[in-house]
């Protein structure tokens, strides 16, 4: 029977919201004096909210798992599910408000770049704070350095102070640390984003290596699918502090990308949605409307029509609308630019009608980011409104089309669908 060295038992962790205590004696004095006179707080922040006494969040809501000696495991979920408190009652950084927590071995942990490293000690002296820290003795450290240094790519910087290091430098170093060391829980919290492409397989060839070969257990928060899909064998779905799915990792990001599907409509307002800083905001989109779909579910073979009713803030000459196109895993699918809209005046309001082509598109659900832009001297554009996930359409096959086509995975094949090949010539 597999050894069992992580087991989560009804795990609940409860936060109260809003400020707790003041940072002086003086702050809670003069809280405690404005309530007494029905006053507000005179330490709030402008604009902070107000919570009522005993107003509470359940970060963590009667979570239970168990994790095998060995095994892979990913966890998933959108920002706010849970995934990092999870992982710091579990490397006990704080603790739970009830339920247990079972550990078999211990643990390394890298819950944000440079996790436990003091930014005045040299990349050598902050590996062996590290070893100590997990209660490995300086002979034990002093047989695994050279592996961790050369790991690292860090060996030209090793004895300079890692506050002069780069975010990338610092989490190779924080990792080669992690994974080398004699720990038998690895837990890791998106910390692989930092560094570059290369080392980011050289670090999931090395977890790998770590749960196949050593039989050690690694834990790896992440919101790249492709990370996921290559290091875990097993996945968990956080939604609102619950586990929805436990199970197999395509089940699961399945499962992820549903809890993330925005209804669909076809007439969107645009006036509340959130804006780049950096949009000039020299013309505003108000609304965005697609025609001859009223659930915004469109053929294939059909063109798909949209009408963007902007005003131009200032006078602008060369005018162009783009589409970015996004799958439900939020990966980029294309860019569709429309031809000039035109010159316009201050204050003057469009209702313009674009229409593209979705016949490349396989079936499902894509998210558009929309802009209106002017093109620059050198041909770079600069966007006069954005709004960067404004709504969503669905692309479906005709029945007709459907025996004659794949089981069409997203997964496996990807989002674009090329015409049949044609046979040129055929020789006997």
């Amino acid at each position: 029977m597999d050894q069992i060295m992580i087991r989560v038992e009804d795990l609940k962790k409860e936060y109260k919201l809003g400020q707790i205590g003041g940072t002086t004696l003086r702050d809670e004095l003069q809280r405690k004096f404005a309530k007494m006179r029905g006053k507000e707080d005179p330490t709030k922040k402008i604009g902070a909210k107000d919570y009522t006494a005993g107003e509470t969040f359940m970060a963590l809501n009667g979570v239970s798992f168990e994790v095998k000696n060995g095994e892979r495991l990913g966890i998933i979920g959108h920002n706010g599910a849970g995934k990092s408190t999870l992982l710091k009652l579990l490397s006990r950084i704080t603790a739970p408000t009830e339920g247990r927590i079972l550990l078999n071995g211990r643990i390394a942990s890298m819950l944000e770049v440079g996790t436990g490293f003091h930014p005045e000690l040299t990349g050598r002296e902050n590996i062996y704070m590290n070893g100590a820290i997990l209660g490995m003795s300086k002979a034990e450290i002093d047989s695994k350095i050279e592996k961790i240094i050369e790991f690292s790519e860090c060996r030209q910087f090793i004895d300079t102070p890692v506050k002069r290091y780069s975010s990338g430098m610092y989490v190779k170093l924080a990792f080669s640390v992690a994974a080398h060391l004699d720990s038998e829980i690895i837990i890791m919290d998106e910390v692989l984003a930092v560094g570059d492409m290369a080392f980011q397989n050289k670090c999931l060839a090395k977890m790998k290596q770590a749960a196949e070969e050593d039989g050690r257990t690694v834990l790896y928060v992440s919101h790249n699918m492709n990370t996921i899909r290559q290091l875990c064998e097993r996945c968990i779905v956080l939604s609102k502090g619950k586990i929805i799915f436990d199970g197999d990792v395509e089940e699961a990001i399945s499962a992820y990308s549903n809890t993330n599907v925005d209804s669909v409509t076809s007439y969107i307002n645009l006036e509340d949605c959130a804006r780049p800083e950096n949009t000039s905001a020299t013309a505003f989109m108000h609304s965005l409307e697609f025609l001859d779909s009223d659930e915004a579910i469109f053929s294939r073979d059909n063109a798909i029509r949209l009408k963007l009713n902007w005003t131009a803030k200032t006078d602008l000459k060369g005018v162009y609308f783009r589409m970015i196109l996004r799958n439900m895993l939020n990966s980029p699918v294309g860019l569709i630019q429309s031809e000039l809209i035109g010159d316009f005046s201050n204050g003057e309001t469009q209702d313009t009608v674009f229409e593209f082509d979705p016949k490349l598109l396989a079936d499902g659900r894509y998210h558009l980011s929309i802009a209106l832009y002017q093109k620059g001297s050198l041909g770079n554009s600069m966007a006069l409104d954005h709004v960067t996930k404004a709504c969503s359409f669905q692309v479906i096959s005709k029945e007709s089309e459907l025996a004659d086509t794949l089981n069409w995975t997203h997964t496996w094949w990807g989002s674009v669908m090329f015409p049949q090949m044609r046979i040129i010539k055929q020789e006997d």
